[in-house]
């Protein structure tokens, strides 16, 4: 018998002898992960220096949707975008963000960081309560597992509110 059938049989042996109740085998996908590429962008600016310099770029992103967006930029070590996602589409006044979903493009891009940022339709840059609570959440995620949020954008068409900036954390 081949190696990887002794295996399978054993497997199979161990399961039976650990099943009291006779129940079906749960049958367990194996997967792997990748991130696919979409399309791209050149940016001649190179790296991310400042707030400004996140709002040029996420403005391309932003401002023309009718809806919240919420897009999560990568960067390695030397503030130089890597990627961008929109992690998520709202609705008129409000996206719903959870960390591991901002975190997913983070890890999958082999990001040292991000920059998150969201428009608001109604252009007023405000950050709402719930922009504030989410940041804090993202920032705690980040130390967590080692992808430090440097900056949250609330993006407008003529101007943003950087929330590191207004001190937020």
């Amino acid at each position: 018998m081949k190696k990887y059938e002794v295996k399978k049989q054993k497997q199979m042996e161990l399961f039976e002898k650990g099943n009291p109740f006779n129940q079906p085998a749960k049958r367990i996908n194996i997967v792997s992960l990748k991130l696919v590429r979409e399309s791209s962008i050149l940016y001649k600016k190179r790296r991310i220096s400042s707030p400004e310099d996140a709002y040029k770029l996420l403005k391309e992103f932003l401002v023309e949707s009718d809806r919240e967006r919420f897009v999560v930029v990568c960067l390695d070590t030397k503030n130089q975008p890597t990627a961008i996602n929109i992690c998520h589409v709202g609705s008129l006044n409000a996206s719903i963000v959870h960390p591991r979903e901002v975190m997913k493009a983070a890890i999958l891009s082999n990001a040292a960081s991000v920059i998150v940022g969201h428009n608001h339709p109604s252009q007023d840059p405000t950050p709402s309560t719930e922009d504030i609570e989410v940041t804090k959440r993202l920032v705690e995620a980040g130390k967590i597992i080692g992808i430090e949020v440097i900056d949250h954008l609330v993006v407008c068409e003529e101007k943003y509110v950087s929330l590191k900036e207004k001190g937020y954390f």
